[in-house]
């Protein structure tokens, strides 16, 4: 039997755990949404991880217990996770030729939620590898099921951390996956995928510090959440997030595991309408918060705002059909009253809205909280070709100014989609921190400009990339339209001259 646990001594790259992975998807393409495949693949590789890492600790204790198995499984009691001897990836695999595979792994899952409460309670409930109506009738079913297990078995898929080591090869495959199915999501891939340059860039602004709280109160995945983890520099800092989606949020969580960042606290639930980040029923407060909330959300809760139990609407209540500023009002009011900074991604239509948006975004000017506003190229996000921005907001502003970065036209440009590469995001970052005029790049509002414009924030209002088009020779291209004219008459020429000895023509 191929299994992930044989002792396969040679090393295996990134790309080629990529490759095994993606190739797994073979077995669902063309026969299950990949909005739907994606979860099956993703669950899968998570019970590998965990299973291969119980593994290769249980073959360590061993070694230093000999055959008491009693003590062994005392002492693997305190493991990260922990597993059932029937619930490992090896036992599933041996029953993948059973009738029922798919209550098989079903079962399996509940086993594992079960001995890790605290830690999995309810990642694997949005899951179900018994669906029909998912994965078809029981023959075909069966059939992909079995498959999917032989595809994990592949013995270069050994995630044990004695053969990986470094722990970044998981959560990067985890990524990878993750960023394939978001571009093959189509609409869908916007709610649990935020292209990871985008997210990289906001970390950036953000710039969270050790010791900082960071929360994401519309996480999806959780990689936006992880970048800014990641941009700390050091493990000193906790991470906060919350997704209304079922699956998305599981994955998100599994995300936090794989990468491990074990405390993170992920909830379950509408950020509008039911926030879960509170303490003593009140919001909690994050040095830093992001976000790439759903652009302009139809019927987010505008019924529910007006007597909002936390008060998170009083500049204003968006309209019912753009929740655009329901996330920012939500965000802004979670940041702390000394260091809180805010970097959340917005459609364009935010910065000029008039209406209740417009009074929002007067009352938010005014109180010296917006600090940046970063137009970035269109066909970035899956799922939308639109030009979005992001907009950095910040407690306890130096002076009122605002700074306007145009970075839409400089791009590294795909065939489906766009990308911000380590230049452009490296300017746009540097730029920022400078805080100086760049011509048709950047620009520092004043506020009394800002207010002359009636607090509109279309940028390019601010940052003028107008491009003079070269003056005309007047005379140059009356010679060279002649010229044409002269060569157009001598071929006419010799095309009658043709056509006569054809016998056409006079």
């Amino acid at each position: 039997m191929a299994n992930g646990n044989g002792n396969n001594s040679d090393s295996v790259t990134q790309s080629e755990i990529n490759g095994i992975l993606w190739k797994a998807c073979d077995t669902f393409r063309g026969a299950v949404d990949p909005s739907e495949y994606k979860n099956y693949i993703l669950v899968m590789l998570f019970v590998k991880y965990i299973s291969d890492v119980w593994q290769d600790h249980y073959d360590k204790v061993k070694a230093e217990f000999g055959e008491n198995e009693e003590r062994i499984l005392r002492r693997m009691k305190r493991e990260r996770f922990v597993l059932p001897p029937h619930c490992t990836f090896e036992a599933l695999y041996e029953q993948r030729n059973a009738a029922n595979v798919g209550e098989v792994i079903n079962t399996v899952l509940d086993e594992i939620e079960d001995s890790n409460k605290e830690k999995l309670e309810g990642v694997f409930r949005n899951i179900d590898f018994n669906s029909e109506a998912s994965l078809g009738q029981t023959k075909e079913r069966n059939n992909r099921l079995k498959s999917l297990l032989e595809d994990f078995s592949d013995p270069r898929l050994d995630l044990r951390p004695s053969r990986v080591g470094n722990m970044d090869v998981i959560g990067n495959a985890y990524e990878y996956l993750i960023g394939k199915f978001a571009a093959g999501a189509g609409k869908k891939a916007g709610e649990f995928y935020t292209p990871p340059e985008v997210s990289q860039l906001i970390a950036r602004l953000v710039d969270p510090q050790p010791g900082e709280r960071i929360c994401d109160p519309a996480c999806g995945s959780g990689s936006l959440l992880i970048k800014c983890g990641q941009q700390v520099g050091s493990k000193d800092f906790s991470l906060w997030g919350q997704e209304n989606i079922g699956a998305t949020w599981a994955l998100a969580k599994m995300n936090m595991f794989l990468h491990g960042m074990d405390n993170a606290r992920i909830e379950w639930g509408d950020t509008i309408r039911n926030p879960k980040l509170l303490s003593d029923d009140r919001l909690m407060k994050f040095e830093v918060v992001v976000a790439n909330p759903p652009f302009s959300l139809d019927k987010w809760g505008q019924d529910e705002a007006a007597a909002d139990h936390y008060n998170r609407y009083h500049r204003g209540v968006p309209p019912k059909s753009k929740g655009d500023y329901a996330f920012i009002s939500h965000m802004i009011e979670t940041i702390t009253e000394t260091s809180g900074r805010v970097g959340v991604v917005v459609p364009h239509g935010v910065l000029f809205r008039g209406s209740s948006e417009g009074k929002i975004r007067k009352k938010l000017i005014e109180e010296n909280l917006l600090d940046a506003v970063v137009g970035l190229p269109s066909n970035l996000f899956f799922g939308t070709g639109i030009p979005a921005a992001i907009l950095v907001f910040k407690k306890q502003k130096p002076d009122k100014t605002v700074m306007f970065i145009d970075a839409s036209r400089e791009f590294d440009d795909a065939k489906t989609q766009n990308r911000l590469n380590e230049e452009n995001i490296e300017k746009i970052v540097a730029t920022y921190k400078t805080r100086e005029n760049l011509d048709k790049y950047a620009y520092i509002a004043e506020f009394d400009e800002i207010k002359e414009n009636d607090f509109n924030l279309n940028i390019p209002r601010y940052v003028d990339t107008f491009e003079e088009e070269e003056e005309i020779d007047i005379r140059a291209v009356q010679v060279e339209i002649d010229e044409l004219d002269l060569e157009l008459a001598q071929v006419q020429e010799q095309m009658q001259g043709y056509l006569k000895e054809l016998g056409y023509g006079s």
